[in-house]
């Protein structure tokens, strides 16, 4: 599926378009996102970041207070700590004491098969009352997903931090991942961060061959922006909320990087660097649900945005700090 190069460079993206988005991000960002963007681009400070996210931080370890845009209000919920995760690596600061309590954290929320599910249980009046995004119902018991433990697991091998609970969460990931028949395009995301992390590299290789294929068979993935129609609209998605190839291969070093030709990725790249909006900032392909968390995505996207193109050298002007370590 790919072509010979370990990576096709996007399209250059000028130094005007970083001012440009920088701009937006000092005019509409969280202080969070704010530290973020002036540490991977403008040589800030890890320690400011980090400060930063530990407002979101919970007196039971966990993360909340809206963390994730769609799940409002102070509680903690697993969504959260997966962002909380992809802010510490980063950073490459997902290790020590901090770590050890989150997992402690973790195997309290935990489902009775090891994995996370999205959100928090509702065990009374006062956890079911905070503003929830409608594809994130609350529920007495919830399931344990994929499209949780998948990223959270695969952030923690990648950092080779190792928990009693990771073992029984890599189970359930291993056998998601490798039954996936009929998956929707945020689970291989998912799936793709687990992937990359998890220490079995020959098996997380073919699982990987065999879920692109999945996904190319399946038209998951749109591999030519110029021609939209053609990708089934999966049900429950907004108008126009497609994934391209830079949507799961992140980094050049993924294992989802192999899915695509020089070319696809090229056009994905192209397309993204074209994405952005005359304020600056990267729009976001969801369906809106409340003001707030439509103002607070759109920062996030944008840092997405830039990160991706700078990884596959399509960023020119205003980086002076390595993006997220490559998967080990």
């Amino acid at each position: 599926m790919a072509g010979d190069e370990a990576c096709a460079p996007a399209a250059p993206t000028t130094a005007s378009a970083l001012a440009r988005a920088e701009q937006f991000i000092w005019l509409t960002a969280r202080v969070l996102e704010q530290r973020r963007f002036a540490f991977h681009f403008l040589g800030g400070d890890a320690d400011a970041v980090d400060a930063a996210l530990g407002a979101y931080l919970g007196g039971d370890g966990g993360y909340g207070h809206a963390l994730d845009p769609d799940l409002r209000g102070p509680l903690s919920h697993p969504l959260h700590t997966a962002h909380a995760l992809r802010v510490l690596d980063g950073l490459g600061r997902c290790a020590g004491q901090r770590i050890e309590r989150l997992c402690g954290h973790l195997t309290r929320v935990s489902t009775p098969d090891g994995a996370l599910p999205l959100t928090a249980p509702v065990t009374g009046p006062a956890h079911g009352g905070y503003p929830a995004a409608p594809h994130l119902p609350l529920h007495d018991h919830p399931p344990g997903e994929l499209l949780t433990t998948g990223p959270v697991v695969g952030i923690l091998h990648r950092n080779r931090f190792w928990h009693a609970w990771l073992f029984r969460a890599t189970d359930f990931c291993w056998d998601r991942v490798e039954n996936l028949r009929h998956p929707h395009p945020y689970e291989v995301q998912s799936a793709v961060a687990f992937l990359d992390g998890v220490p079995d590299r020959a098996r997380a290789s073919a699982a990987a061959d065999r879920l692109g294929r999945l996904v190319r068979e399946q038209q998951l993935v749109v591999l030519d922006p110029a021609r939209p129609d053609p990708y089934p609209q999966v049900p429950g998605y907004a108008p126009g909320e497609h994934l391209y190839p830079y949507d799961f291969a992140r980094r050049p070093q993924s294992l989802a990087r192999g899915w695509f030709t020089d070319a696809e990725l090229r056009r994905s790249l192209h397309f993204l660097a074209g994405l952005q909006q005359p304020d600056g900032g990267w729009p976001v392909h969801r369906a809106g649900w409340a003001p707030g968390s439509s103002l607070e995505r759109r920062p996030i996207a944008t840092l997405e945005a830039l990160l991706t193109l700078r990884a596959y050298g399509g960023l020119s002007g205003g980086a002076s700090l390595p993006g997220p370590a490559a998967p080990r």
